[in-house]
């Protein structure tokens, strides 16, 4: 019985907490704060970066810093224009000495790029930008607080009680790491791959190299996507999607390189 209820108060919860997402306008299970989810990303970004200096593993060359900060500024500048409450997060990107193909935004504008990406597929700023792009587009559209909310979900019980009671979500910053570590949802994939791209066109990056992009994440696998993209749509069929987008996208960047 008592299982019965809590399976039932989930339900309700959940259906409660779906909410249109002001950018995409695809509903989403939002069951934590942006405050919360900002929150405990700090946390948990904090403590990534803790560990990463700790093995030696926070980038050191002064040159790629900078060149990753003036890419990410750049649509950090864009970034408000798209969802304006993100003019007043606390961004901050770091590059992480490691051989991964990868690279994350969490909510709230914490962000990392590993070496790997960058010197394995010799990314040009025009497709770190797309990279980038793509990860802040994940924040942008709340894809951070959607797996978090996910990983609530999937927890039930006392955390259950708490959104129930108060929504008192302490101790948050494990969740936090979910969302970075969880993969995203195809469809959130899409939005992102649409939105990302939108975005370092604003910025004045080329919105065509995000095809070259993925047909080098592709190459990359081997014909398939490196681990980190391994939930994310095939490569054939994201590079027809981002073809499609490129004619939309090439009157932004003209006139944001104007």
């Amino acid at each position: 019985m008592k299982r019965k209820l809590v399976v039932t108060a989930l339900l309700a919860a959940s259906l409660a907490a779906c909410q249109a997402n002001p950018v995409s306008g695809r509903k989403q299970l939002v069951l934590v704060s942006e405050e919360q989810a900002q929150a405990s990303s700090a946390q948990a970004y904090a403590q990534t970066l803790s560990e990463a200096q700790k093995k030696g593993k926070l980038s050191t060359d002064a040159a790629l810093n900078a060149r990753v900060k003036r890419i990410t500024d750049r649509l950090i500048a864009q970034a408000g224009n798209m969802y304006p409450p993100s003019r007043g997060w606390e961004w901050s990107v770091t590059v992480i000495d490691e051989p991964a193909i990868n690279a994350w935004c969490m909510p709230g504008g914490k962000m990392a790029i590993y070496t790997g990406l960058i010197e394995k597929l010799k990314l040009t700023d025009d497709e770190i930008a797309q990279v980038m792009g793509h990860e802040m587009a994940h924040a942008l559209l709340g894809h951070g607080r959607e797996q978090m909310s996910r990983a609530i979900a999937m927890q039930g019980g006392m955390t259950l009680g708490s959104i129930v009671v108060g929504r008192d979500l302490s101790g948050l910053a494990p969740v936090a790491d979910l969302a970075v570590t969880l993969p995203h949802s195809r469809a959130s994939e899409s939005e992102a791959d649409r939105y990302g791209v939108e975005l370092a066109a604003r910025a004045g990056y080329d919105p065509r190299t995000a095809v070259r992009l993925w047909e080098k994440m592709s190459a990359a696998g081997n014909g398939g996507p490196p681990q980190f993209l391994s939930t994310h749509p095939s490569p054939d069929n994201r590079i027809q999607a981002l073809a499609a987008l490129v004619p939309q996208m090439m009157p932004i960047y003209e006139k944001a390189r104007r």
